[in-house]
């Protein structure tokens, strides 16, 4: 079996490099570290055969959140093969065993697109879902909000690091970075926290969701903050989709790559730009009410950057 830090690229919708699950050996037998969408199974199913294995011979799956790109084949994944046990956040727990309101509120943003990006949702009986707490089949796991609330992250004790989308997007072999921050729960001083839990743990290699193993961990987090930053004050400024899109093309021009597709496939810019507007409108609102409570000020809400 090849390195197993080495990403399992699930091929979504044909394209390589904009989605990557992760194989583990781990203190009860192989795990992966998300699922994919059901759309992309019979791709990972190949990719787990080059390796010598098959899927039935994985044993847990950890999800580090459940948007449907990361944990959406984990029932079709269980249906299939019910020994499989499924890790997950405390919070993603109910929507992996009832997906029906998280296949509502898709289906009202994809609509006709939805089967041909995801595939079927299934339920994970909930004999086969188990929190995840500080530790996992002799992984490390700590929360690791801001992309998402119910986002964790998970060490090996090898020093890799899986953190899905908490560490941004960051398509191999680039150096641009894209902090994707879909709606509705975009936590900029939570993300900020985040990357200083990541950089506590000290990695010697970050495996990322989208895409690949980057090992210039201290650089990246460096550059990630400063992303985080600068895309929430472009918005929080007023500054319009178009605009947003054109200063990110631009960026991922000068730093010598050619792959906006990808970037784009990986995670919309469009969405992100609404996330984050959805953040500052809740955010203003919560200042404006400290701000009118007796015996607060609005100089107590941190800045957008702060941790």
């Amino acid at each position: 079996m090849s390195n197993h830090w080495d990403p399992i690229d699930t091929l979504h919708l044909g394209y390589d490099r904009v989605l990557a699950i992760y194989l583990v050996e781990t203190a009860d037998g192989l795990a992966l570290v998300d699922s994919g969408p059901a759309t992309t199974l019979p791709a990972v199913e190949a990719a787990l055969a080059a390796r010598g294995v098959a899927l039935g011979d994985v044993r847990h799956l950890l999800l580090t959140h459940i948007h449907l790109d990361h944990a959406g084949a984990a029932g079709t994944i269980v249906r299939r093969h019910p020994h499989i046990q499924v890790h997950v956040s405390e919070i993603g727990a109910p929507h992996v065993i009832d997906p029906s309101r998280l296949e509502r509120s898709a289906r009202q943003i994809y609509l006709d697109e939805f089967d041909t990006l995801w595939g079927e949702l299934v339920p994970v009986p909930e004999g086969n879902v188990h929190l995840l707490g500080d530790r996992v089949l002799g992984l490390e796991c700590f929360p690791a909000p801001g992309h998402a609330k119910h986002h964790v992250a998970l060490l090996g004790p090898d020093g890799t690091m899986y953190s899905g989308d908490a560490t941004g997007i960051r398509i191999q072999p680039a150096r641009h970075i894209v902090p994707g921050s879909p709606p509705p729960d975009i936590d900029i001083e939570g993300w900020q926290r985040t990357v200083d839990e990541v950089e506590r743990h000290s990695p010697d290699r970050l495996a990322i969701s989208h895409f690949g193993v980057k090992t210039d961990v201290a650089d990246h987090l460096r550059r990630l903050r400063e992303r985080i930053d600068l895309f929430t004050e472009r918005v929080g400024a007023g500054m319009p989709v178009e605009e947003f899109i054109v200063h990110d093309r631009a960026e991922l021009r000068a730093g010598g790559s050619d792959d906006a597709d990808l970037y784009e496939r990986a995670g919309s810019l469009t969405a992100t730009h609404a996330g984050l507007t959805r953040y500052w409108v809740k955010r203003r609102e919560r200042e404006a009410a400290e701000a009118a409570a007796p015996g607060t000020t609005a100089a107590a809400t941190p800045a957008a950057g702060s941790a």
